[in-house]
Formats: structure tokens, C-alpha cells, sequence
């Protein structure tokens, strides 16, 4: 018998470059109302994910807290990811605790800087407070998103903890390959966000033909692909239905020849934000 609080999918994990485990495909709440994030949050956990990724920018940490709250799981075996505002650069600190006061949590388990927001010329010094942050304990994980090569050299020459993760835009028609493989030559792991490039690369015919082949859907191909080119994903859906067929995509393996037909389809046509001019406050 299954234990009610048991996912009833695998869920593979990768181990970050500090020895902290992230479950590689987790659900995400960007463009979730935060009225509607504690439903949704509660659904992805009853569903079986245990890696939920959401930020300050959201405005809705927490609804995630509440769903967390109310979910009856261990802490220890959730896995968190929050983010730090543009805006607040200057004082991470007192953001990361607005955060960790907003989802109702001891600890996070991956805290990044949301974009390098270049302009200003503060990532770096936001970094050493999260390095601080890490020192102490009250993150498991520190990382970076949108942060391109340049920004992560950067980065890399005034730091002494190298970031865990970079959360970039990623999908089969927008791959940033060569960021992905700076990235990970650094041992800092990728991972996706628009995994699914917000639903416009569902219908290339690459897709629907390996849907047909594998007896799943599009977005299960998409996500098995992510996965099996060693991304951490993390597609956001509020629909019950959609997010235990996302969560089965953990199920299949691809072949290396359909891996390599998906990641053929690279247009390099981004549909967020440039993160090397992207300025914005989140505030």
C-alpha cells in the first residue's frame, strides 16, 4: 500500500555542485495569481511534486507557504526555490527574509539572483550576501538566473562559492547551448524555465511525430528532453490534469537520436526578457 504523501512518480535528482540534491523536475507558480497559488501548490503536492520554484517578483511566496503549510509533509522533503528582486539588490538580506517570512519556512533550499540586471552594477555585491546567507545556513543552495557568460565571469572572479544553479530561458526552439555548456563547465547545473516556450513549440512536427512514437504527449517530449540532456525543469500549469501528465514525462527516456531531432530544432528566438540590457525593478 501506497503511503498517501508518497509521489506516485520517480522524480530523478541531480546533485548540485555543493552536494545538496534538487528534485529535476518540479513545478513552477510564475504568472500564478497569488489567489490562486495556494490551490495550485496544493495540487502539484498532492499530485507527487516535491521541488516547488516561485520569487519575490511573483508576489505570491505566500500562497506556496500556506499550501506548504497546510500539506502535512516533512520539510525535509520539500525543495524551495525562491529569488531575489531586482529592486533589492542593494539589500538581499532583508529580502531574503521577507521571503523565507512569506512562505513560513526555517530554511531555503535554493535562493537565486533573478537577473544580473548589469546597469546597476550590483549582482556581485548581492552575491556576497548570499554567500553570507549560505554561510550561516539559512540556504542550502545559492545560484543566479538570466545570468549570461559574461555576467557569470563576472560573477565568478569576485566570488567564493560558485553558483549552484543558473535558471535561464530554455526550450527547443530557444536552447542557449553555449550558455548552458559555460554553465555547466563551471559545474553550475541549468536549469529551464518557458521549458515548454510557453506552448509554441508543442506543434513543431518533430514533437507531435515523437508524441505519436512514444505514446505521449507533446509537453511530456519536451519535458523528457530537458531531462534527458541533464536540465532541471520546471513547467507551471494550474490544471490538475496537466500536472500529473507533466510529472509522468519523468517517466520516459528518450532515445539519443530523438534527444538529438529536439535539440535540432534551435531557432535562437527568445521570447523573455534580454538579460543583458533587462533593467526592470520587480518592485
Amino acid at each position: 500500500m501506497t503511503d498517501s504523501n508518497t509521489p506516485a512518480v520517480v522524480i530523478p535528482e541531480l546533485t548540485l555542485n555543493n552536494g545538496v540534491t534538487i528534485p529535476q523536475l518540479g513545478f513552477g507558480v510564475f504568472q500564478i495569481p497569488p489567489e490562486e497559488t495556494r490551490v495550485a501548490v496544493t495540487q502539484a503536492l498532492a499530485a507527487g511534486y516535491r521541488h516547488i520554484d516561485t520569487a519575490a517578483a511573483y508576489r505570491n511566496e505566500s500562497g506556496v507557504g500556506a499550501a506548504i503549510a497546510e500539506s502535512g509533509l516533512a520539510r525535509e522533503d520539500l525543495f524551495i526555490t525562491t529569488k531575489l528582486r531586482n529592486g533589492e539588490q542593494s539589500s538581499p538580506r532583508a529580502a531574503f527574509e521577507a521571503s523565507r517570512k512569506a512562505l513560513g519556512v526555517d530554511w531555503i533550499d535554493l535562493y537565486l539572483i533573478h537577473w544580473p540586471v548589469p546597469s546597476q552594477g550590483l549582482f556581485t555585491q548581492a552575491w556576497k550576501e548570499l554567500e553570507s546567507l549560505y554561510a550561516q545556513g539559512l540556504v542550502r543552495a545559492i545560484g543566479v538566473s538570466n545570468f549570461l557568460p559574461d555576467h557569470l565571469d563576472t560573477l565568478l572572479a569576485g566570488s567564493t562559492v560558485v553558483p549552484a544553479v543558473n535558471q535561464i530561458e530554455a526550450h527547443p526552439s530557444f536552447q542557449q547551448g553555449g550558455l548552458a555548456d559555460k554553465s555547466r563547465s563551471h559545474g553550475i547545473a541549468v536549469e529551464a524555465y518557458s521549458p515548454l516556450g510557453q506552448g509554441k513549440d508543442l506543434d513543431s512536427p518533430v514533437i507531435t511525430a515523437l508524441a505519436d512514437e512514444y505514446g505521449a504527449t507533446p509537453a511530456q517530449i519536451v519535458l523528457a528532453w530537458h531531462m534527458g540532456i541533464g536540465n532541471i525543469v520546471i513547467p507551471k500549469t494550474v490544471s490538475p490534469a496537466r500536472m500529473s501528465e507533466n510529472l509522468e514525462a519523468a517517466g520516459i527516456k528518450l532515445s539519443e537520436d530523438a534527444l538529438n531531432r529536439i535539440s535540432a530544432l534551435d531557432t535562437g528566438e527568445r521570447i523573455g526578457a534580454d538579460p543583458a540590457v533587462a533593467a526592470f525593478t520587480q518592485m
